[in-house]
């Protein structure tokens, strides 16, 4: 009886045998390219054993801080229900907006602390190819390989298959198709996961590792302060070429680093922990979607969700503007945008000759699909059942592609900010009233700079391509009308006070419940000394883990039910197109600045957010352009923060 595939990276990637016929099946549809005529390649097979029970389990809701049972006291998704994860396969051609989607969804499911990640095919690719010298896209939470680890693994899967391609006999005279994989860019730095050093003693050792890759002697550029070694100063050429499905050398390459990625996934899900991961790819054929669902099924069992989320473009001015936006991505950086926008087209329509779109097929096996039409225009939804999946959904019906800035900043200093009182319901001190007076007048200010700046732009819009092009305005937002400014406070007197000074014609001023400040119930109106003497055994407990934490007595919140009231303020400024201005408290604060600048759950609730300081978000579709600002008392004005980090604290 033939045993199991070994889990491990190492093991999918050396353990099947060098010769190219050694597998077949799976793999040859895995490609992140058209269908291609040749001959299968090297296959590799997953793991055959399923890792659920045997009976389907009853999958519901789970939300860390609302929920818990005897298998998850914290919330989250149990380990053994992996019906309740998801899996969400990305589809379409490139230039539509495919990673663009993935890190906004990613950063949203984070954020409501559903642990989720991004498995990027392409990134993958360029590393194995020798394009990209370094490896800091592959690093992994605390609980999965090191990156290390993970992109050693990588090499010597890329470099085992070149010794295949080497000897390999071909059809096609094409010295592409004969000569041998030239060894991808290794990085000798030393890598960081977690903004961390990772223990030589964690990470598992590859016997072949030490063999498999000589650095020159000559050194390549510099990663983190030390060098990077090239072991060939020849990495394979990546313009529209290497995506031809008839050069033999990078179609093996692609189905290689596809199919591990996809297992890396996979190990994710089933044996670290993972709630959500995303596969972020063209995956454009119907072979290789079905192929993708095998090899799930093969590994994971019938439970585990699996979620097709196709985006495709037919406006022309938006796909004109993703292709341009291209230009300042990892393949045509630093080249003539001119010569690669005309490269990307031709790559373009290598897959446009094979695209299948969603649709037909899916329907009539029952498999779960959600279609993005320009970027959220249209979004056509079918069999997504599951709550992750529902959640998904939602989320991904409020996006939009308009300009516009966020504004996010605490009340003015309040009466009982100086005696250090938390919680409350005090009134402005003069000071605060400053505040409120200044923050009024310079956000009409801003107001006019950016409509200066927009008009500016839409100008250049038509021009020939420029290197750092970027999307222009939401071709279905008018642009013929100066954008409208909603200004939110919360119901606090502190923060309705700050806003009182905007003009209501000008400005759409609301009061929002939601964004109230974390309510410390029995401890309201107390300060953090008066807590650690008549509370000492709270106050350790909300020390060690703030993020957890809940106030005791009555009305008592946390971080986590800060987060879920505020889900409806996220969904509505990431549906609305103009701009806004948030006002609120330092825990609001807190939990609005890490869902847009995507931090990590351990920054949530120390982050320092002090009084006077007003922060601009500015959505992009590379991230979010983040810029800080600060209330000047002596000039009545704001200071810009030149590259402003945030911080920590310990209050």
């Amino acid at each position: 009886m033939p045993t199991s595939a070994p889990k491990t990276v190492v093991g999918r990637a050396l353990g099947n045998g060098l010769h190219s016929d050694a597998h077949r099946g799976v793999g040859s549809a895995l490609t992140d390219t058209p269908i291609s005529t040749a001959p299968p390649s090297p296959q590799i097979t997953g793991s055959s054993q399923p890792v659920t029970p045997g009976r389907i389990r009853a999958t519901t809701l789970d939300i860390p801080g609302l929920t818990r049972s005897k298998v998850s006291p914290d919330g989250r998704i149990a380990q053994r229900d992996v019906g309740a994860k998801l899996v969400i396969v990305m589809v379409g051609l490139p230039a539509r907006g495919k990673s663009y989607i993935t890190k906004k969804l990613a950063r949203y499911l984070n954020w409501l602390q559903h642990d989720t990640e991004i498995f990027n095919v392409g990134e993958r690719r360029r590393i194995a190819a020798g394009k990209s010298p370094s490896p800091a896209n592959l690093a992994l939470s605390d609980k999965r390989p090191s990156a290390a680890s993970v992109h050693s693994d990588l090499v010597d899967s890329v470099r085992r298959l070149s010794v295949s391609l080497g000897t390999m006999k071909s059809n096609s005279p094409s010295p592409d198709a004969t000569s041998p994989l030239p060894p991808p860019v290794v990085p000798t730095a030393k890598i960081l996961v977690n903004g961390q050093e990772p223990d030589p003693a964690d990470q598992p050792v590859s016997p072949y590792h030490q063999s498999t890759v000589v650095p020159s002697v000559d050194a390549g550029p510099t990663l983190n302060g030390e060098t990077i070694h090239e072991a060939s100063p020849e990495p394979m050429d990546q313009s529209a070429n290497f995506f031809d499905p008839q050069n033999q050398r990078a179609v093996k390459l692609r189905e290689q680093v596809a199919l591990d990625t996809l297992d890396e996934l996979l190990d994710y899900i089933l044996e670290c922990g993972g709630s959500v991961g995303i596969l972020d790819a063209t995956n454009s054929t119907m072979e290789r979607r079905k192929a993708i669902v095998d090899h799930i099924r093969a590994r994971a069992g019938p439970e585990l969700g699996i979620l097709f989320l196709e985006s495709s473009c037919v406006d022309q001015a938006l796909l004109e503007a993703n292709m341009r936006l291209k230009l300042s991505g990892p393949d045509y950086k630093g080249q003539d945008p001119v010569k690669a926008l005309e490269d990307f087209r031709k790559r373009v329509a290598l897959y446009e000759k094979s695209y299948v779109p969603l649709g037909e097929y899916e329907e009539r096996n029952n498999m779960a699909y959600v279609q993005m039409i320009d970027v959220g225009r249209k979004i056509v939804s079918h069999q997504t059942n599951g709550f992750i999946s529902s959640q998904v959904v939602y989320y991904l019906l409020n996006f939009n592609l308009s300009p516009r800035q966020i504004w996010i900043t605490r009340h003015g200093e309040s009466r009982d900010n100086p005696l250090g009182r938390i919680g409350g319901d005090s009134d402005l001190s003069e000071n605060g009233r400053r505040y409120a007076k200044a923050l009024s007048r310079f956000i009409d200010h801003q107001r006019h700079q950016w409509e200066l700046y927009q008009r500016q732009k839409e100008l250049l819009q038509n021009f020939p391509p420029r290197p750092g092009d970027s999307t222009p305005p939401n071709p279905y937002i008018s642009n013929n009308r100066p954008r409208n400014f909603c200004v939110w406070s919360s119901m606090m007197q502190r923060s309705v006070q700050t806003v009182e000074y905007f003009n209501d014609e000008d400005y759409d001023v609301k009061q929002m419940k939601m964004l109230d400040e974390l309510h410390a119930g029995a401890m309201e109106g107390m300060t953090y000394e008066e807590i650690r003497q008549q509370y000492p055994e709270e106050y350790a407990h909300r020390k060690r883990d703030k993020l957890f934490y809940r106030y005791p007595g009555p009305g008592g919140e946390g971080y986590l039910d800060i987060i879920n009231r505020l889900r409806a303020v996220i969904i509505e400024v990431e549906r609305m197109t103009d701009h806004v201005l948030l006002v609120s408290h330092r825990s609001v604060a807190r939990v609005l600045l890490a869902y847009f600048r995507g931090l990590k759950r351990d920054e949530v609730a120390d982050l320092d957010v002090p009084l006077g300081v007003l922060y601009m978000l500015e959505p992009k579709p590379y991230g979010v352009e983040f810029k800080a600002y600060r209330y000047n008392p002596d000039i009545d004005w704001f200071d810009y923060i030149p590259d402003f980090q945030l911080r920590q604290t310990s209050i």
